[in-house]
C-alpha cells in the first residue's frame, strides 16, 4: 500500500491512532499515573517531616504548600493529558464507522436521480456481515447483498477509493442489457415511463424510468443520444463470462462476485467496463441522505432513507 492509499484510508489513519492514544492511556492508568502518585508520596513524607522538625525546634511552619506540591508532581505531562482525552472519543467514533455506520460523500453524477452531487449519505456497515476494520474480512456473516441494493465497494482498480452503484446481478446471475433494457435470468425487468429529467447543471433533459429490480422500484435516467452498446469495455478478470455486441451485452456473474450499475445509465462507468466487484470488496450497504450543503437549505428536503 502506497502513501496516497494509506492517507486516503481514513480508517487506517483513525486505527493508528486509537491504538496509540490507547497505549498511553493506558500506560498513564496503569504505570506512569503510580509512578507519579508514589513521587508524591514521598515528596509529602519528606515535606511533613521537614515541618515536623522545624516545628520541634520553635518554628513556626506554613502547611498551605503542602496541596500545591502534591497537585503539581500528580499533574499529568500535557502530552498524556491530550491522548487521555481524545482516546475516548476517537475509539468511539472509530468503532462506530468500522461497524455500525460510516459517512460518505456522492463526488459524481453516476446514481443520479437517486443520488445528488453533494449528497451526505450514511452506509450500513453490518448489514452484509461484521468485517474487521482496515483489513475489511468478514468474520461474522448476516445478510447477502441483494438485486436493488445500493452498495459502496471498494473499486476493483483502486481498493483506496470508494465506489457507489446500485447491484442489478448476484452470484449466478445472468444479466443481459439490450436496448438499455434489462433482463435478469430471463425474466425482463418492467419499465414505467415518468416525465423527462431536468440536469440543471449541463441544462439538459434525460427520459427518466421507473425500474422494478426484481421488486425493487427506483428511477433510472436514460440517455437517447448515446448508443446501446458498451464502448471501451476492459480486459477485467472474469471477461470471458461476458459477451458485447452494437445493443448490448450479456454477463454470467461468478460465484463470490456482483455486477453493479449506475442509476444514470449512461454516464456511469460501472460494472459495464471495469468488471465484477468480488465480494471481499464490499463496504456496506447505503440507505439515507442525511444533508446536502449544495444549494442550502433548498436541498434540505433530499434528507431521508431511499431505495
Amino acid at each position: 500500500m502506497n502513501l496516497q492509499a494509506i492517507l486516503g484510508n481514513f480508517a487506517l489513519i483513525l486505527f493508528v491512532l486509537t491504538v496509540a492514544t490507547g497505549i498511553v492511556w493506558f500506560l498513564d492508568v496503569f504505570y506512569l499515573a503510580r509512578q507519579r502518585r508514589a513521587k508524591a508520596n514521598a515528596a509529602l513524607a519528606e515535606f511533613d517531616a521537614r515541618n515536623a522538625r522545624l516545628a520541634a525546634e520553635g518554628i513556626k511552619v506554613d502547611t498551605n504548600g503542602r496541596t500545591a506540591l502534591a497537585a503539581g508532581i500528580l499533574r499529568q505531562p500535557t502530552w498524556i493529558e491530550y491522548s487521555g482525552s481524545f482516546f475516548p472519543v476517537i475509539a468511539l467514533v472509530f468503532f462506530l464507522r468500522s461497524f455500525l455506520f460510516e459517512p460518505f460523500k456522492i463526488p459524481s453524477s453516476s446514481m443520479v436521480p437517486t443520488l445528488q452531487i453533494g449528497d451526505l449519505i450514511l452506509v450500513n456497515k453490518f448489514t452484509y456481515g461484521i468485517r474487521l476494520p482496515v483489513i475489511n474480512k468478514k468474520i461474522i456473516d448476516v445478510n447477502d447483498p441483494q438485486r436493488g441494493d445500493v452498495m459502496v465497494f471498494k473499486y476493483p482498480k483502486d481498493i483506496s477509493l470508494d465506489y457507489i452503484k446500485r447491484i442489478v446481478g448476484v452470484p449466478g446471475d445472468k444479466i443481459d442489457y439490450r436496448n438499455k433494457r434489462l433482463t435478469v435470468n430471463g425474466e425482463e425487468i418492467s419499465y414505467v415511463r415518468l416525465p423527462d429529467y431536468l440536469d440543471e447543471e449541463h441544462l439538459s433533459y434525460f427520459q427518466q424510468y421507473q425500474e422494478n429490480l426484481t421488486g425493487v422500484d427506483h428511477k433510472i435516467l436514460v440517455d437517447e443520444r448515446i448508443p446501446p452498446g458498451v464502448s471501451g469495455a476492459e480486459n477485467f478478470p472474469g471477461r470471458e463470462r461476458c459477451t458485447y455486441s452494437t445493443d448490448g451485452f450479456t454477463c454470467t456473474v461468478p460465484a463470490g462476485q456482483y455486477f453493479l450499475m449506475g442509476d444514470n445509465r449512461d454516464n456511469s462507468l460501472d460494472s459495464r467496463y471495469w468488471g465484477f466487484v468480488p465480494e471481499d470488496y464490499i463496504v456496506g450497504k447505503a440507505f439515507y441522505v442525511w444533508m446536502n450543503l449544495n444549494n442550502f437549505p433548498t436541498n434540505l428536503k433530499r434528507i431521508g432513507g431511499f431505495q
